[in-house]
């Protein structure tokens, strides 16, 4: 499905404990439509958002019919991504305010964003309705041998065109979950009490809806059109609440996002538990938290924040993970249970470390050191109070550098994979150790004043070969460092298109709650963004990570990419002459390697499998469908094998094969294939360079 964020589109606030048992005899609570209304302070907040959003925002987009129009079809999105609750009846009558939304807004009138908004809920609440009535007396009845199939994704669907329509979308939807829930291995029984138990559960915490989490949302369709990454924050959440959310502080380690409705895993944090476990990865869905031994809570539809406090917990205690894989194919809804010990994280465990790795290239034997680079961190406390010994990116890593020079290193390769940023001053800082001198960073204002950030120190720390591994969760600190070795031309950039956050947000307090307002925006010292695109590598490596799911270009109205006149700097030019041949060379050793032969028929294979617009409900072709699937990636994960000479599997094991090829795993004692081919790469540029001088 593609990436729509619920987060606002949810409206569910408590969270209650119930057992299975009590659900079973629940009498659905009903929600008073007519309490949810738009209080004094919500209408001032909302003209203060307007005026910030007009006068202060990075874009400096006015609020006109056009914007209108897209806070109507963002607002739309937001109540009704997959297009399954409302009918073209509703949005006949919602569309005479399509061009009427901002005049609403300037005059303080939340009254039509308030009554869509309680039409979602009215017809969510048939939606629980209904499937509750068919799952309780009408699942026998549920038949999976027709030729019926289902759109895998709604998002530009037409709305069904009424009530009946509505309930045969609905029906067609149930058996969907039920026939997934079936192929997964559930029986029959456990299917009803499972899915009982979340709309009853949904049922609850509707009701408790508060004229708070309407407001949150609709001024968030407005925030959200300026940019992804401009949010209005409630009183509540504005402290511990954002549409992307840190549980590094006694968590499991992980920044979560909404998707639709469910709770996906936007990226690890280093050196967290989940990252440790090495049993999650980025866009895999988790649908059920439980606490130690207790029963698994199903969280599908449930609201980001409530997920979260679920998640949370005391250092030392435990929680388990249910799992969707996002490796799963389409319609697989197979799942695995993680355990991880929640912990805070130090920074000690963050900080940057060495190693060295020995690689045969053309017969003669090469050491390349690797600096593993989780985030961009400084000790802030103990370096305001003046200690000498302070921790940081840049010293840590000057430190490494040393050693590793010492150690006679051939080549010096920084791992940046995965390392989501963090201080802006350590990637000038970090960078510094690579230049003589010069900018780092622009940083561009509202007003379109460049501030320009550099390194005012003379010397290098290390001027011998250098590579740079990126992929595509590499962010923000990470992007601006990348770049500024790439305009440099100091080093060779490695991997994956970055992630693409170029933007930097302030949050500015209201009468009631708070803005994040994008104010700002960063440049290369060449001029060009890093926002939308990234970092675009020298040489490229292929990834089972979708960036149609992935990074900022995945968001909805993400700032776009462009230049402004570069700084002055002086760019070597050694590298460029060398990237044809090294493209070519990286070319003919990926082409045997078992790793990357894997990979790239992995992408395939999934590029079919996201290919497909519909679903069968037919179980015995959806069963075919997923042997298929699975029979060719045993077939290719064979051929992996083989090729490294390990015994060939007669089934596919229940773990993803690609969590074998370990791709990257800066915890493994040995290097992954990537990071091997790095090595080998920058020993390719050192002897080309060793040609060019005896040619000289």
């Amino acid at each position: 499905m593609k990436g729509s964020n619920t987060l606002r589109q949810s409206c569910l606030i408590a969270l209650l404990s119930i057992s299975a048992t009590s659900f079973a005899a629940e009498k659905a609570a009903t929600l008073d439509l007519e309490q949810l209304q738009p209080t004094r302070d919500q209408v001032v907040a909302s003209l203060n958002t307007v005026e910030l959003l007009r006068r202060h925002h990075y874009n400096r987009t006015r609020l006109d019919d056009a914007l209108s129009a897209q806070v109507y079809d963002t607002y739309l999105k937001h109540l009704d991504a997959q297009r399954s609750l409302f009918s073209q009846q509703d949005i006949d009558s919602f569309a005479e305010n399509r061009l009427r939304m901002d005049d609403l807004l300037l005059s303080g009138d939340l009254s039509v964003g308030f009554n869509m908004h309680k039409r979602q809920l009215e017809r969510l609440q048939q939606r629980l309705d209904f499937s509750l009535d068919l799952l309780e007396n009408q699942l026998a009845s549920l038949d999976f041998s027709t030729d019926q199939s289902i759109l895998v994704d709604r998002e530009d669907a037409t709305w069904p065109k009424d009530e009946e329509a509505l309930q045969q979308l609905w029906r067609a939807q149930l058996k969907d979950e039920v026939l997934r829930l079936k192929l997964s291995g559930k029986s029959v029984e456990e299917i009803q009490t499972q899915l009982v138990k979340r709309y009853k559960g949904q049922q609850i915490r509707i009701s408790q809806t508060r004229s708070e989490d309407i407001f949150q949302n609709y001024i968030n369709a407005l925030a959200q059109v300026y940019d992804p990454h401009t949010q209005y924050l409630s009183p509540e959440n504005a402290e511990n609440f954002d549409i992307n959310m840190s549980l590094s502080l006694e968590g499991i380690g992980a920044v979560l996002q909404s998707d639709n409705e469910y709770t996906k895993i936007m990226r690890l944090v280093p050196a967290g538990p989940a990252q440790r476990s090495q049993q999650l990865a980025a866009a895999d869905r988790i649908v059920g938290v439980a606490q130690a031994d207790e029963e698994m809570t199903d969280v599908i539809g449930w609201r980001l924040d409530e997920v979260v406090k679920l998640i949370r917990g005391p250092k030392g205690s435990n929680v388990r993970l249910e799992v969707i894989p996002a490796s799963n194919p389409p319609g697989d809804m197979s799942s695995k249970v993680v355990n991880l010990t929640r912990e805070a994280i130090k920074l000690e465990d963050q900080a940057a470390k060495s190693r060295i790795i020995e690689l045969n290239n053309q017969g003669h034997d090469y050491r390349i050191g690797v600096i593993d680079l989780p985030g961009f961190y400084i000790d802030f406390k103990a370096y305001r109070q003046g200690d000498p010994n302070y921790r940081s990116t840049t010293r840590d890593v000057r430190r490494l550098l040393d050693e590793l020079q010492e150690e006679k290193v051939d080549g010096v390769v920084l791992d940046l994979r995965d390392n989501g940023g963090g201080s802006l001053q350590e990637a000038t800082e970090l960078t510094g150790l690579f230049i003589e001198q010069g900018p780092t960073v622009l940083v561009r204002n509202t007003e379109g004043d460049v501030q320009v950030l550099d390194d005012p120190e003379t010397g290098v720390s290390y001027k011998g070969p250098l590579a740079v591994l990126v992929n595509r969760l590499s962010a923000s600190a990470s992007e601006i460092f990348a770049g500024a070795m790439q305009d440099y031309g100091r080093a060779l950039v490695i991997g994956e298109p970055t992630f693409g956050k170029g933007t930097v947000q302030s949050i500015q307090p209201l009468n009631h709650g708070e803005l994040k307002l994008t104010l700002a925006k960063f440049y290369r010292v060449s001029g060009q963004s890093t926002q939308h695109r990234g970092v675009v590598p020298d040489i490229g490596y292929p990834s089972l990570l979708d960036s149609k799911e992935i990074g900022e270009s995945a968001l909805p109205h993400a700032m776009p990419w462009d230049t402004i006149p570069p700084a002055r700097y002086s760019s070597s030019q050694q590298l460029k002459p060398f990237l044809q041949q090294l493209q070519k060379d990286h070319e003919v050793r990926a082409a045997k390697d078992p790793d990357f032969i894997y990979t790239l028929a992995r992408l395939g294979l999934d590029d079919e499998i996201k290919a497909r617009t519909t679903l069968p409900l037919n179980e015995d072709k959806r069963k075919q469908q997923q042997n298929d699937y699975e029979s060719r990636l045993l077939v290719m994960e064979n051929a992996r094998r083989t090729a490294k000479g390990e015994e060939p599997l007669k089934t596919l094991e229940k773990e993803d094969p690609a969590d074998e090829v370990a791709l990257h795993n800066s915890d493994d004692e040995e290097p992954d294939a990537f990071l091997i081919e790095t090595g080998q790469i920058l020993i390719d540029l050192l002897q080309l360079e060793h040609q060019v001088a005896k040619a000289d």
